[in-house]
């Protein structure tokens, strides 16, 4: 009967990766970077513009290999991350993919400046 007892979480570690925004972000991070990995893999396989040859033929290619890499992790994470963001508050209702175009609906918006017993004047 070797019963060890686990080690609970620490709270702050709970709430990093328990909460459903950090995964998303995460999750939406993780393929930004497997996209730009994949994009650099191509632009080296394609080798465009000498590209591949360009960056072999340095003294410190790993230098230049990770400074395009980060580049293009920064763009396509962040790009990823974003979208993620700004979908969460769409709706799917049907279970189907989103189609068609979002409409304006017209609202009527009462404003009304109070003053402090001056009429408001344009001047």
């Amino acid at each position: 009967m070797n019963d060890i007892p686990e080690e609970a979480p620490s709270p702050r570690q709970s709430l990093v990766l328990g909460a459903p925004l950090f995964r998303l972000l995460a999750i939406n991070l993780a393929a930004g970077v497997l996209v730009a990995v994949l994009l650099v893999g191509g632009l080296l396989l394609l080798n465009p513009g000498h590209l591949r040859d360009l960056i072999l033929a340095d003294h410190t290619p790993g230098v230049a290999l990770g400074l395009l890499l980060f580049g293009f992790i920064v763009t396509l994470g962040s790009s990823a991350m974003g979208t993620a963001i700004m979908a969460m508050g769409q709706q799917q209702t049907d279970g189907g993919p989103r189609r068609g175009r979002g409409q304006l609906v017209a609202q009527t918006v009462a404003a009304m400046a109070q003053t402090q017993g001056k009429p408001a004047s344009g001047n």
